[in-house]
């Protein structure tokens, strides 16, 4: 069994900072990809930034410049800091991670957290 456990979050004021951590605890051989997505109330689930075990990292437009993924491989653990958040950076943030555990792969995703900034 594996889980994603995030913490982190909160309510900051727009141009302030929040960071986020999730990590993946179980029987784990291996955590490949990892990566946060969002979403915020009546819009789709949206990649936010995405790191792979070589640490090769992907940004949405909307955050280059601004926020930073990521990982920590002996903890199976991926940050998320955010700066100069903005009103629209509203939204639940989920991590995600693509593990191989007891021989087979999955694509596993943390609970959520509320991430809310206000203007």
């Amino acid at each position: 069994q594996v889980q994603l456990v995030e913490s982190g979050g909160g309510l900051v004021q727009a141009g302030g900072s929040l960071s986020l951590s999730c990590e993946a605890s179980g029987s784990i051989f291996s955590v490949n990809t990892m990566g946060w997505y969002r979403q915020a109330p009546g819009k789709q689930r949206e990649s936010v930034a995405t790191i792979t075990r070589g640490a090769r990292t992907n940004y949405a437009d909307s955050v280059k410049g601004r926020f930073t993924i990521s990982r920590d491989n002996a903890k199976n653990t991926v940050y998320l800091q955010m700066n100069s958040l903005k009103p629209e950076d509203t939204a639940v943030y989920y991590c995600n991670a693509g593990v191989i555990a007891a021989g087979l792969f999955g694509d596993y995703w943390g609970q959520g957290t509320q991430v809310t900034v206000s203007s």
